[in-house]
């Protein structure tokens, strides 16, 4: 999967645009592009950066073959010129981006391109199809992983996934989020995700009893003996087989799947069958349409679980299933080489674009805590000795002043003059990363209810520019 040419998946409008660019002789003017995203799924305090080692495999691959120029050809609307530059299409430009598994907030750019417009254009939908996906499921995965309060958390949404790229790259995504391991086996094989799973309830039934379908699992698999305890009755008959077949069976580690029913009841009871037959290491694993809010409600119930399996609701982000990052022209080059900000503007307030150039940086006081992002202009010097005032952006009567702080530029540059100058980290290390990063967001930040909203806000230079732009839009009318 990932050695396919994704070169045609784009929209069309790419195409179409871009022979426009080649006939009007703009394909090589300069233009800048952000991606960036508006609204924080499931209302939570900030989102996780995931997707971009699959952005740059698409870059380096990006071409078109002869076949892609022939369908083109016959869809009667390209210019012949035009069809013979696509064969020596490739990427020439620049990327910056926020590397994976970095806590991400609306409005500040989280991946900016500088290419020929022919090129920066193109690349849009490939993009935020990989941004997007990936950064809606680390996200969707660091809730749940945050909500299990230290017990792991599987993967196990392969079956529900939107299709082939949607449950090995949904599993990639939730392991940067935080899991402990997939169901994918791919996953395990492509990314070095651990692949872990028990047993289906076929199992069981494929025995003539449940005891013999336990007693051979544990055989089989003696160091990883998970049993699957409701098939039939998990207190009556399921529970007391596996503590039956691991005493039979000389199992060295052993577990039991609930997949059903009253969770915070069954577990209790479980744990003190298992506590009174001699297994107080046993683990208990709890699966069954799991999400955050289920996984904190029963384990205020007192649940006893060791691990949660977490599929359909994870894989798909059930509650909230778009991330909606966009992709936004900020500035464009003249002849000279100057940069021209370009700002959209919209009734809505909320799809106004932040114009420019820019750089984003993170504030972190004496303690190492994030407390704000700063977006500025891409030629600025901030200096660190000097206080900080910074305005809510939705709230702009709200401000705060910083002092004795440090800043950290959050885009890494990715690819030069079309070479890529960046290696990926093991998607081991980006999880690691991950939650170290997540550790410097405040408590208000990262709870669920009514998170604090977490500043972003624009230097006064950009600010200033910014405002330029919509008195002169707002004459123009």
């Amino acid at each position: 999967m990932e050695n396919q040419n994704n070169t045609m998946l784009c929209d069309f409008y790419e195409l179409t645009m871009a022979n426009g660019y080649y006939v009007l002789g703009k394909a090589n003017e300069i233009a800048y592009f952000d991606v960036f995203f508006r609204q924080i799924p499931d209302g939570g305090g900030f989102a996780i950066a995931a997707g971009l080692e699959q952005v740059i495999s698409y870059i380096k691959d990006l071409h078109f073959t002869e076949e892609d120029i022939a369908f083109l050809r016959a869809k009667g609307c390209f210019d012949e010129e035009f069809l013979s530059y696509l064969r020596n299409f490739h990427f020439t430009g620049d990327i910056y981006a926020v590397p994976e598994g970095t806590p991400i907030f609306p409005g500040e750019p989280i991946l900016t391109v500088r290419a020929p417009a022919i090129e920066a254009q193109f690349i849009e939908t490939y993009v935020l199809l990989a941004l997007n996906h990936q950064s809606l499921i680390a996200t969707k995965a660091n809730r749940i992983v945050r909500a299990a309060d230290g017990r792991a958390v599987a993967e196990f949404g392969s079956r529900r996934a939107q299709g082939a790229n949607g449950a090995s790259l949904g599993a990639r995504a939730a392991f940067i989020g935080g899991c402990s391991s997939t169901a994918c086996t791919i996953s395990d094989r492509d990314y070095g995700i651990p692949a872990s799973g028990t047993m289906a309830h076929s199992w069981v039934q494929m025995f003539d009893s449940e005891y013999e379908a336990f007693l051979a699992y544990c055989k089989l698999y003696p160091d990883n003996a998970t049993l699957l305890v409701d098939t039939y009755d998990a207190l009556k008959s399921g529970v007391p087989n596996a503590i039956r077949a691991f005493r039979d069976s000389g199992a060295r580690r052993r577990g039991i799947r609930l997949d059903s029913g009253d969770i915070a009841y069954l577990t209790k009871k479980a744990r003190r069958m298992l506590d009174e037959a001699g297994f107080p290491d046993c683990k208990i694993v709890v699966s069954n349409s799991l999400d955050e809010n289920i996984i904190r409600d029963i384990i205020a119930q007192g649940a006893q679980i060791d691990a949660f399996g977490v599929g359909e609701r994870l894989i798909t982000a059930k509650s909230d299933p778009v991330f909606g990052g966009v992709y936004k022209l900020a500035a464009k080059e003249d002849a000279d080489g100057k940069i021209i900000p370009k700002i959209k503007i919209s009734e809505n307030a909320g799809k106004i674009t932040n114009p420019h150039f820019k750089k984003v940086y993170r504030i972190f006081d004496k303690n190492g805590m994030a407390t704000a992002d700063l977006i500025t202009v891409h030629d600025e010097v901030l200096d660190e000795s000097l206080p900080l005032e910074l305005f809510d952006p939705e709230e702009t009567w709200k401000r705060k002043t910083v002092t004795d702080y440090t800043l950290r530029e959050l885009q890494v540059p990715v690819f030069r003059n079309g070479e890529c100058v960046y290696e990926s980290p093991s998607v081991h290390d980006i999880r690691d990363y991950c939650a170290q990063e997540v550790a410097t967001l405040w408590e208000e930040v990262r709870r669920f209810e009514n998170p604090h909203r977490y500043y972003v806000d624009l230097s006064q230079k950009l600010w200033d520019i910014k405002r330029r732009l919509l008195e002169k839009r707002g004459h123009e009318n």
